[in-house]
């Protein structure tokens, strides 16, 4: 059975906060989303197995703990999911990128695909979807629902904020996938926007607006 995890760490928090602000630049606003999704995958690969290996140290011959030969994939939802990518890879520098593009459709606010592509062991792999907004939870269900039509069962999901409203709907969707939440929201407004929220996340990342 999946979970939702909501962090509580006062660096992400903090780094939430600043974000949020409408004066925050593209450059800055780009790193600190880098910043926050290197601090949640953090959270989310608490659990990941561990292995025991000996090893010589310069003074004598030890036991160390080493992740259990599990390879990982991180797949962003394109196309601000892009912005959560390095800060992954700078904890997980052997992970194998893929990636998927939803775009929602103005009128119904459903997800429409128009790109996919996954590395060829995918299904191996444990997988992280990342995309920094979790609102209405359509583009995220959709992404999760493709990626288990293709084979793969091992997945999480980690956002930076989200909506109550996609919380609910993912736990519906795909009760078995862990969700990992900077901060959650109060709502969702009349265009699908998460209030207070923080903007098009992918407009103020690739400085479009």
């Amino acid at each position: 059975m999946g979970k939702a995890v909501i962090m509580d760490h006062p660096l992400i928090q903090h780094k939430i906060g600043y974000i949020r602000r409408k004066e925050t630049g593209t450059k800055d606003f780009r790193q600190t989303i880098s910043e926050i999704a290197m601090l949640i995958c953090y959270e989310a690969t608490r659990n990941l197995p561990l292995s025991e290996v000996p090893i010589e140290t310069p003074v004598c011959g030890t036991v160390v703990k080493e992740l259990k030969g599990k390879k990982m994939a991180i797949v962003p939802i394109l196309r601000a999911g892009l912005g959560m990518v390095d800060g992954v890879l700078e904890l997980i520098p052997a992970a194998k990128v893929g990636h998927i593009g939803l775009y929602r459709d103005p009128e119904t606010l459903e997800p429409v695909e128009y790109y996919c592509k996954l590395p060829p062991d995918c299904v191996e792999r444990e997988v992280f979807v990342v995309d920094p907004m979790l609102a209405t939870g359509g583009s995220a269900v959709a992404a999760i629902q493709m990626l288990k039509e293709k084979g793969c069962r091992n997945i999480h999901f980690m956002c930076i904020l989200a909506a109550p409203e996609g919380v609910k709907r993912m736990e519906e969707a795909h009760p078995d996938v862990d969700v990992y939440i900077g901060a959650l929201d109060e709502r969702l407004n009349d265009h699908g926007y998460i209030v207070p929220g923080l903007g098009d996340a992918g407009d103020r990342i690739f400085g479009t607006k």
